[in-house]
């Protein structure tokens, strides 16, 4: 890194609010977690919530090089398959877009090349994914 470029400075907390629940904190927001033994639906658990995470960095990515690349979509998917010890993350992104297979190929690259937590979760992880046109398989 260069000393032009900034490092992104994250700032999120949790904390125990009963023997059900946890909040994290970050910014303006709240998050409800599961941390419930018994589980609970209305939250994520930690898992889910670390796999929520890479779909929205998926999809950030996506809206930051989408200008760039003047990009149309009408809209962003992601779907994950998962196995549970998490040694491997398939993922799908469905794109509503008319733009040609190459412009669609590009805009993957882009998210596998610049999203911070895909390369987080790439070295130790094996991601292996798609992206995808709507409508050209069940949706």
């Amino acid at each position: 890194m260069n000393d032009t470029t900034k490092k992104m400075i994250f700032n999120v907390s949790a904390v125990r609010s009963d023997a059900q629940g946890s909040v994290a904190h970050c910014k303006s927001a709240n998050i409800t977690l599961d941390t419930d033994m018994a589980g609970r639906a209305d939250a994520f658990n930690p898992a889910e919530l670390l796999l929520a995470a890479l779909p929205a960095c998926i999809i950030k990515g996506i809206e930051r090089i989408t200008p760039i690349l003047k990009f149309e979509s009408r809209g962003v998917e992601v779907r994950q398959d998962v196995p549970p010890k998490m040694e491997s993350i398939s993922y799908e992104i469905i794109v509503d877009s008319d733009e040609s297979e190459t412009r669609l190929a590009l805009l993957h690259e882009n998210v596998k090349k610049y999203g911070t937590v895909f390369n987080t979760i790439a070295p130790g992880t094996q991601l292996t994914g798609t992206l995808r046109r709507k409508g050209e398989m069940n949706d």
